[in-house]
């Protein structure tokens, strides 16, 4: 399972690397060009952050409601007088990726 993640990070490190400095600035003037592009670099950051913090609390979210519920059922399996007290904390995992959603909402926002 962790080199799962590993190589999924490697592979989201990449892909951020080649979105990053592959971006080609239509113009035909030099001086137009680079003003377009010091305009949008603060603008692009933006969005690249907002995109990870959602992705990575989302995977987080995913992650541990997955150990959560497979947690939670094994002991409804021997006790099934438990099942009111284990399944809220998956959805207390899930509020992961809420707290994601609302940090990119507010990078958005406030930048």
């Amino acid at each position: 399972m962790k080199r799962i993640i590993i190589i999924l990070a490697l592979v989201l490190l990449s892909t951020s690397q080649v979105l990053v400095f592959a971006q080609e600035v239509k113009g035909s003037e030099g001086s137009a060009s680079s003003e377009i592009s010091a305009e949008n670099g603060p603008e692009m950051w933006k969005y690249i952050a907002a995109a990870l913090a959602v992705g990575i609390s989302c995977i987080a979210g995913g992650i541990a409601v997955g150990q959560i519920g497979a947690a939670a059922m094994g002991a409804m399996s021997e006790n099934p007088e438990l099942s009111g007290k284990a399944l809220p904390y998956a959805g207390l995992a899930e509020g992961i990726c809420l707290w994601g959603f609302l940090v990119a909402l507010l990078i958005l926002v406030l930048n």
